[in-house]
């Protein structure tokens, strides 16, 4: 590929390599966050004997009059994670604003993809525990742990084109976009029609004010909170208001790119003809780059910026680290083949890959979707697998599933663990067999 082509579309790719990048190295961190929760969980010497215990001490908040007081779990499943729906809420925002889920076009394949990535494992789980006390669970099976399923891409390099990891990218950012709803609708058990009031008053407060063309995050943030806190106490859970303000930030940049342009041009010129000025200083080019990103970026865009080197290194491993915190004996492995561990596992390994694969094959037969550029059967069934690691968001579910049950907690978590470790190892050996067609390479700038 010639110079001028490649420095054209490194712009373009760029964003989305840095996005892979940070899912990826939170998908490793996750890995060896997960393995350590286990062993410091079953550990019979010192501290370790009384490590899940942790969790459960509490922390509490007064002020007053107002109070709230809630253990450790409940802090990092409410409070901390709800930080993680809403950069799920603002990478589903970006990619239906621009991103691809933008057209019908670039959208179908992922979304109808997905659709059957979610379908066929609920009904699997359903059947497999029709007149069981579990059935509830059967949104756990559903969701696909991004994280770790761009880690395992990963660890293929350039073995696989990056056709395959946007397509999976997509493909688990609309999975997200389903179990949000799963949530919202299927795992409240009650509502509070009063504190549901204040929360949409919130909402349109947060929705009028992006209209209003507000862009100063930090009221955005302050509104959210109150958000937050009245979902939490309507029933709905509070990571949903996550989601919801992630909708209400302002995405769009408020100038025409040709201004931009001018804009850039005029200050890097301005920078230019001050550069051996003695008033230049390091500092002040600093300050004028911030500026010129105020200016660029959207108050989403720099949000999620933000935000997602906080979700991927610290609050979805501290969220892996609690809820891994299993302590693991024969029973647990017994139970893994009763009608619960039997349906995730079904779910997760066999239901994933032959939803995501049946429907991707029926909509581009009908016309509907075409495959990704560079992209077999063989490895989109490889993709298709990958998409049965449903670690973080299947761990979720399954707490909301069974709130009042450690004992299914246990056996789902172990469960979880099982069918995304042979989904991501079936995958890898899969895609590790694939050839990359050959790459067609110009030698002239003409073009």
């Amino acid at each position: 590929m010639s110079n001028s082509v490649k420095k054209r579309i490194h712009p373009l790719v760029k964003p989305f390599s840095d996005f892979i990048q940070s899912e990826t190295s939170g998908g490793i961190i996750l890995l060896i966050v997960s393995v350590l929760s286990l062993i410091l969980a079953n550990m019979d010497q010192g501290i370790a004997r009384y490590f899940p215990a942790i969790w459960e001490s509490h922390f509490h908040i007064s002020f007053n009059g107002f109070e709230m007081n809630k253990s450790l779990t409940h802090w990092i499943n409410d409070g901390l994670m709800a930080l993680f729906f809403l950069v799920v809420g603002l990478e589903i925002k970006r990619e239906i604003l621009e991103g691809e889920l933008s057209s019908i076009k670039k959208a179908a394949l992922p979304m109808i993809s997905a659709l059957g990535g979610m379908v066929v494992p609920a009904i699997l789980f359903a059947l497999i525990n029709w007149n069981a006390p579990t059935r509830s669970g059967w949104g756990i099976p559903m969701a696909t742990d991004i994280a770790f399923a761009l880690a395992v891409l990963l660890l293929l390099g350039d073995k696989i084109p990056l056709s395959l990891k946007i397509f999976l990218t997509a493909l688990a950012i609309v999975d997200d976009l389903g179990a949000v709803i799963v949530i919202a609708v299927f795992y409240t058990s009650h509502l509070d029609f009063t504190y549901l009031l204040y929360a949409a008053l919130a909402w349109g407060v947060l929705l009028a004010l992006n209209k209003a063309g507000v862009r100063t995050l930090s009221i955005y943030l302050l509104i959210g909170l109150f958000l937050w806190y009245f979902i939490l106490q309507s029933g709905i859970h509070a990571t949903i208001a996550g989601v919801l303000l992630a909708i209400s930030i302002p995405f769009r940049i408020r100038y025409p790119k040709n201004q931009l342009v001018e804009m850039i041009d005029d200050r890097l010129q301005v920078i230019k003809e001050n550069l051996h000025s003695e008033q230049l200083q390091p500092r002040t080019i600093s300050e004028e780059l911030e500026d010129l990103n105020e200016k660029i970026n959207s108050p989403a865009q720099r949000l999620e910026h933000q935000l997602h080197p906080l979700i991927a290194f610290l609050i979805i491993p501290l969220f892996a680290f609690c809820n891994t915190s299993l302590l693991i004996n024969t029973d647990v492995f017994h139970q893994v083949f009763s009608p619960i561990g039997v349906g995730i596992m079904v779910g997760l390994v066999a239901g994933k890959p032959l939803g995501i694969c049946l429907f991707a094959y029926f909509s581009v037969r009908l016309g509907w979707a075409a495959l990704p550029a560079g992209v077999s059967w063989k490895q989109l069934i490889g993709a298709g697998i990958l998409g049965g690691i449903g670690f973080t968001m299947s761990i979720f579910i399954t707490l909301l599933a069974f709130e009042n049950n450690p004992e299914f907690q246990s056996v789902a978590k172990v469960s979880i663990l099982l069918a995304s470790l042979i989904a991501g190892l079936t995958g890898y050996f899969l895609l590790r067999g694939q050839k990359l067609p050959p790459v067609v390479t110009t030698t002239s700038d003409e073009h």
